[in-house]
């Protein structure tokens, strides 16, 4: 066991707690930092517009504004200002709805799927490189899937109260 494992067995509970926060908080800051600093170095795009990009493969089809804002998880004005810089770039296309003006569908353009399977595989290989060798990682996968479950279930409580 190591010197932090046992400073954390002995501790209550809320120190415990809040010592796990930290270190789950200090590893994505960590990576998010990398990927940041790759995606704008190597491809001239910010985290956001990969994340939009992203949001978009994964859909498969366009999307609304309001759908990728909610899948997101930021405000329409936010996902707005991404969009347009997209857009100037020749990655995503907009096109207004047939049934309601004040929508609009965004989808990838054909130069759009080709930069971000170009940096999907990249992001790939950066995560890789970070996390590949941890040792059991099936157990940290399992153990942070529960922890996603738990804060979730805890989340729900909390806000039907």
């Amino acid at each position: 066991m190591t010197a932090a494992a046992r400073r954390i067995q002995g501790e209550p509970r809320s120190k415990r707690s809040l010592r796990i926060w930290l270190r789950l908080l200090s590893c994505s800051t960590l990576i998010e930092q990398q990927v940041r600093g790759r995606l704008r170095d190597d491809f001239g795009i910010t985290l956001p517009q990969f994340d939009v990009l992203a949001e978009l493969d994964a859909a498969g089809e366009a999307q609304t504004m309001s759908a990728l804002s909610r899948r997101l998880m930021v405000s329409n004005g936010n996902v707005t200002g991404v969009i347009d810089r997209l857009e100037r770039a020749g990655l995503v296309a907009r096109r207004p709805s047939a049934d309601d003006r004040r929508v609009h569908y965004i989808a990838l353009t054909t130069r759009g799927r080709r930069r971000f399977a170009t940096m999907a595989e990249a992001h790939e290989q950066w995560i890789d490189a970070l996390l590949g060798q941890l040792g059991d990682a099936e157990t940290l996968a399992r153990l942070l899937e529960e922890t996603k479950r738990h804060l979730r279930t805890q989340i729900t409580r909390s806000q039907d109260a």
